[in-house]
C-alpha cells in the first residue's frame, strides 16, 4: 500500500511538473533533474533516485519564483482540486460535550402534611402516575385536625367574631382549604379525615408512603414534577470553563431521536465544579409540551461559546498543519496556486479562524491541497538552492546529521555492500514506511544478520542518497 502511494505521489508530481511547461510558451529548458522524495538529490539527466523512483525535471522560468505552482486544467480535474472563498462573519468556540435531561426545579412541588396523622384512602399507588391540579392525593386522619374543627364550631355557636376569625385562621394554617372551611360552616359537622389535594399538574416522581402509614410534618409524602418544561445540564471540561457565558447558544441532539435538534441558550452556570468529574455545569431550559424529553436522558451538546464578530474563517480541511507553522494553498486563478503561511485562531466545528495571512475574498484549496503543497515545497527548495549556488551547479550539499530508523531485513548483498530493508516511517526525513535498498558503510559488519531480523540503524547523507553507518539487532516488539 505504501509503495503504491509513493508511486502515485511521484506520478502526480511529475504531471504537475510537466504542466508548468505546458502552461508557458513550450520552449522552456530543463535545468536539472531531482528525486521526488529528496530535493537534495540532483542530476543533469533523467534516471532513477536512490529509492528507485523516476527523477523529476525542473524547468527554467524567468518569471517563476517562490512557491507558486501552475497546474493544467486536466491535472486539476484528475486531482479533484476544489476551492472555497474566505468568509467573514461570526465565529464561536465550539464545545462538543455531553449532558443529561433533568427536572425543571421551578416546576417541582413536595407534599408535606402540616399535622401528624394516618393516611387513609391513598389515591396514588406508585411513582410515575400523573396527577391533575386539585386532584385528591390522599385523605388524612389527625386528632389535631378534628379538634381544630370542633373548636371552630364552638366559636360559631358562641357568635364571638374574634374567636371565629382566630379559629378559621388556625384551620387554614393546618392545611384546610377555604372550600372545606365553608362546608364545615354550613354543615356544622366535623369530619374525621381531611382531603389533601395536588397543588399542580405533574408526574409523581417520588412516593414515600403507603396506605395506613403514620406521617409527620417533616416527612415528604410525595413529589410532583411538571414535565412541560425541563432542564438540560451540560458538562464542560475545567479547561473550557472560562469560555462559557450566560446567553451562549447551544444545539442538543438525543440518540433516541436521530435527525432532530433542539436549540437553546445557556440560562445559568453553576458556581462550583462537580467534585468527582471536575466539570462545570451549564444549564439550559427547553419547553417540552409533548414530553419527548424525559429526565435522565443522555444528550450530545454543542455549545457555541464566546461568539466573536467580523472574523475571517476558512474550512478546517483547508488548513495544513506542519510543526509550529500553519499554511494554506491559495487559488490565484487560471491554474496558479501559492503555498502561504497563516496564523490560525480558534476552531469552531468545521471552520477555523485566520488571524493573519489571508483577506476577505481570497480562495483556498480544500481538496487536493496536500499534493499541491508538496509540489510547492519542492519548488521553493529548488529556488533557494539555485539562489545559493554561485559556481558549481552539481555541488553536493553538506552531509545531513545522523538519522535513526528501524525495520526488518529483507535481503543482504555483501558483494555490492547493500542491504534491503522494510523500514518504519522516518519522521526526520519525511519518509513513510516502505521497502528500500541502502548502501552499507565499510565499517558495518553484516555477518550476524539475516533476512527477517528486526534491526535498528543509523543513516548519514552521502552524494547519491543515504548510507547505513550503524546496524544492530532489536526485539521485534521494540520497533515503533
Amino acid at each position: 500500500m505504501n509503495k503504491t502511494l509513493l508511486i502515485l505521489l511521484a506520478a502526480v508530481s511529475l504531471i504537475a511538473g510537466r504542466s508548468v511547461s505546458a502552461a508557458g510558451d513550450g520552449d522552456k529548458a530543463i535545468l536539472y533533474w531531482v528525486a521526488p522524495m529528496d530535493p537534495n538529490y540532483r542530476r543533469d539527466e533523467p534516471g532513477k533516485s536512490p529509492m528507485g523512483m523516476d527523477l523529476i525535471p525542473v524547468y527554467a522560468d524567468a518569471d517563476d519564483s517562490g512557491s507558486d505552482v501552475t497546474i493544467s486544467p486536466a491535472v486539476m480535474q484528475n486531482l479533484g482540486v476544489r476551492s472555497e472563498t474566505v468568509e467573514i462573519g461570526t465565529l464561536s468556540r465550539l464545545i462538543d460535550t455531553v449532558g443529561y435531561i433533568d427536572y425543571d426545579e421551578s416546576r417541582v412541588s413536595h407534599v408535606h402534611p402540616r399535622v401528624s396523622g394516618w393516611i387513609e384512602g391513598l389515591r396514588v399507588k406508585s411513582a410515575g402516575e400523573r396527577a391533575k391540579k386539585g386532584q385528591v392525593l390522599f385523605r388524612l386522619y389527625s386528632p389535631e385536625l378534628v379538634n381544630a374543627q370542633q373548636e371552630f364550631l364552638r366559636a360559631l355557636n358562641s357568635g364571638n367574631k374574634g374567636l371565629i376569625g382566630a379559629s378559621r385562621d388556625r384551620l387554614r394554617a393546618l392545611g384546610i382549604g377555604p372550600a372545606a372551611i365553608a362546608r364545615l360552616r354550613k354543615t356544622r359537622k366535623a369530619r374525621q379525615t381531611i382531603a389533601i389535594h395536588a397543588a399542580q399538574d405533574g408526574v409523581v416522581s417520588e412516593l414515600k408512603v403507603r396506605e395506613g402509614m403514620y406521617i409527620k410534618p417533616e416527612m415528604n409524602v410525595m413529589t410532583l414534577a411538571d414535565l412541560s418544561s425541563v432542564w438540560l445540564i451540560a458538562e464542560v471540561f475545567e479547561r473550557q470553563a472560562d469560555w462559557v457565558h450566560t446567553g451562549d447558544s447551544a444545539e442538543v441532539r438525543l440518540p433516541f431521536l436521530p435527525g432532530k435538534a433542539w436549540r437553546g441558550r445557556v440560562e445559568y452556570i453553576y458556581p462550583s465544579l462537580n467534585a468527582k468529574t471536575h466539570t462545570l455545569r451549564a444549564r439550559l431550559r427547553f419547553d417540552n409540551p409533548e414530553e419527548a424529553l424525559r429526565p435522565n436522558m443522555y444528550a450530545r451538546v454543542k455549545l457555541f461559546a464566546s461568539p466573536r464578530e467580523n472574523v475571517l474563517s476558512i474550512p478546517l480541511e483547508a488548513l495544513i498543519r506542519a510543526g509550529d507553522k500553519d499554511r494554506v494553498i491559495v487559488d490565484l486563478g487560471e491554474g496558479r496556486f501559492d503555498a502561504r503561511e497563516v496564523v490560525a485562531g480558534i476552531e469552531s466545528g468545521d471552520r477555523v479562524e485566520i488571524v493573519n495571512g489571508l483577506g476577505e475574498g481570497d480562495r483556498v484549496v480544500v481538496s487536493g491541497q496536500f499534493l499541491i503543497d508538496s509540489e510547492a515545497s519542492l519548488k521553493a527548495s529548488f529556488t533557494r538552492m539555485s539562489d545559493a549556488e554561485t559556481s558549481d551547479t552539481d555541488a553536493v550539499p553538506a552531509p545531513a546529521e545522523t538519522v535513526g530508523g528501524s525495520g526488518k531485513v529483507l535481503g543482504i548483498d555483501p558483494g555490492k555492500g547493500e542491504i534491503m530493508l522494510a523500514h518504519a516511517p522516518i519522521a526526520a526525513l519525511g519518509w513513510p514506511a516502505m521497502e528500500m535498498t541502502f548502501r552499507l558503510d565499510k565499517q558495518v559488519d553484516v555477518a550476524g544478520f539475516k533476512a527477517g531480523d528486526a534491526v535498528a540503524f543509523d543513516l548519514e547523507k552521502i552524494a547519491d542518497g543515504y548510507c547505513i553507518v550503524s546496524l544492530r539487532h532489536v526485539d521485534a516488539g521494540d520497533q515503533p
